[in-house]
């Protein structure tokens, strides 16, 4: 594994753990549950402002939530590309 694909690993968990984070701060489930309520809250969110059915509204949350892990991945090898002076 190189390291511009580690950079990208690291900053894609770190990336989904702010976003979980920044969905459950400030309630009162434990640490560990803040995964699962960020993924419900985001399905609920989706379901209840489009009124799409329940299946499908899981599915976009779930696809969501891979779209930002992929981003972030991008962002980072593209950072430690940078950094490091390799295209």
């Amino acid at each position: 594994m190189t390291n511009r694909k580690l950079a990208g690993i690291i900053t894609a968990v770190l990336g989904l753990c702010a976003l979980i984070a920044f969905f459950n701060f400030g309630m009162d489930t434990p640490i560990l549950s803040w995964p699962l309520e960020a993924y419900l809250g985001v399905a609920f969110t989706i379901g209840w402002s489009t009124g799409i059915p329940n299946f499908l509204a899981y599915l976009l949350a779930a696809l969501l939530f891979i779209l930002v892990a992929v981003g972030f991945y991008k962002l980072g090898s593209w950072v430690y590309g940078l950094i490091a002076g390799r295209n």
